[in-house]
């Protein structure tokens, strides 16, 4: 876990999180293993286990590789779906790991206009920074939190898996009234609770 002195914002915080993550990224092969290691952490969770639509999403910079996870879903017969950036905020389209992408905003692939769009009922959702209460930093767009609160009017309760390196922890994220915390954080080092602490 890492902290600034004072109460930093969120975009130090950002800064400093995102610094550590590329340090981490520099080494492919660690990036490789921490992409397994949290693929067989995500698989262990109870609510990934017959769920469907899940949401993940192709990974830019330096991210943590979701597609492990993504493929042994896929493997497992689950409807998955890829985010695309809009005028309207994120939607979400269906989309198999042998299927074809198309830029979808933000510097990152999605499925195309002719992929149906679904409701996810789980997202798997990237970070640059998060805290053990579940709050997390976000790129500072905004897109993930306008898209959880779309989706938990229209669909219910949305599950939200935030996937980080380890190195990515903060002390405290400066939360918000708009913020919504994560259910479940998972890293390549464990699973946090956000509800256990």
């Amino acid at each position: 876990m890492h902290a600034l002195s004072g109460s930093p914002s969120k975009d130090e915080l950002r800064r400093a999180a995102l610094a550590r993550r590329d340090q981490v990224a520099l080494d492919v092969d660690t990036m490789v293993e921490a992409a397994e290691a949290l693929r067989d952490n995500a698989l262990s969770l109870p609510e990934l286990a017959g769920a469907g639509p899940v949401a993940g999403y192709w990974p830019i910079r330096s991210e943590i590789d979701p597609r492990p996870i993504l493929e042994a879903l896929a493997d497992r017969g689950c409807a998955l779906a890829l985010p695309v950036c809009t005028p309207q905020g994120l939607v979400f389209r269906a989309w198999q790991p042998w299927q074809p992408l198309v830029p979808a905003g933000f510097g990152t692939l999605g499925p195309p206009e002719t992929a149906e769009e679904v409701t996810p009922r789980v997202l798997l959702v990237p970070l640059a920074a998060f805290d053990r209460a579940g709050h997390r930093i976000g790129y500072g767009k905004g897109h993930y939190d306008g898209a959880i609160a779309r989706l938990s009017v229209v669909a219910g309760m949305v599950t939200t898996i935030g996937l980080a390196l380890a190195c990515q922890e903060v002390a405290r994220v400066p939360a918000e009234n708009h913020d919504r915390r994560l259910d479940v954080v998972v890293t390549e080092s464990e699973v946090i609770r956000p509800g256990a602490v």
